[in-house]
């Protein structure tokens, strides 16, 4: 295929996630994954991606799009709790049956590796301040806006990891309803 071939990004992530099962993380380089993506090169893997740790985080700035977005569309009477739900509902909503074999392999590369799931922890902090951002343009103030940042968050995580396990869920959307669903059971607890 010719370097400037359409959906380089694309082609970059699946040629990466399909080097790092095949051979491991550590043993697969940047050369290997663009040549793998139909002989690009890596000065285009690079244009897209810092460092081959950032392929696999390749969607989180769409996420946070969405999120955000979601938020904003809210209906003015919504209340944070509300508007996340929401915001998680549209989110889930980008992962089709399509998506979960290549989020289980996402998954167990992350698992398998101690580099990629430290990342994935700033990643996360990132998709919580984007939320909180997002609320308080609503007019939600702290500590409001944070914790249904972290609960919305916490929820699309622990739905992920259920919804990408090959045995897991059929819905991811419905699996990350039931996991918020839990987490404001367990905050009402608290009290």
């Amino acid at each position: 295929m010719a370097r400037w071939a359409p959906n380089a990004r694309m082609r970059l992530v699946e040629a990466a996630v399909d080097l790092f099962t095949e051979q491991g993380y550590d043993a697969t380089t940047v050369s290997q994954i663009a040549e793998r993506a139909g002989g690009l090169t890596r000065t285009t893997f690079f244009r897209h991606f810092a460092d081959k740790r950032e392929v696999l985080f390749a969607g989180q700035d769409v996420h946070r799009q969405v999120l955000a977005d979601a938020i904003a569309a809210a209906p003015d009477s919504a209340t944070p709790l509300e508007m996340v739900a929401s915001a998680l509902d549209a989110l889930t909503g980008w992962f089709g049956d399509d998506r979960r074999e290549f989020s289980t392999r996402v998954r167990a590369i992350m698992d398998a590796n101690s580099e990629l799931r430290e990342r994935a922890v700033f990643k996360r902090v990132a998709l919580a301040q984007s939320v909180t951002d997002a609320l308080h343009e609503r007019g939600v103030p702290d500590p409001a806006a944070g914790l249904a940042a972290d609960l919305c968050v916490r929820a699309f995580f622990e739905a992920y990891e259920r919804w990408a396990d090959p045995a897991g869920p059929a819905s991811f959307t419905d699996t990350a309803r039931q996991a918020f669903d839990e987490l404001r059971t367990a905050l009402a607890t608290l009290s």
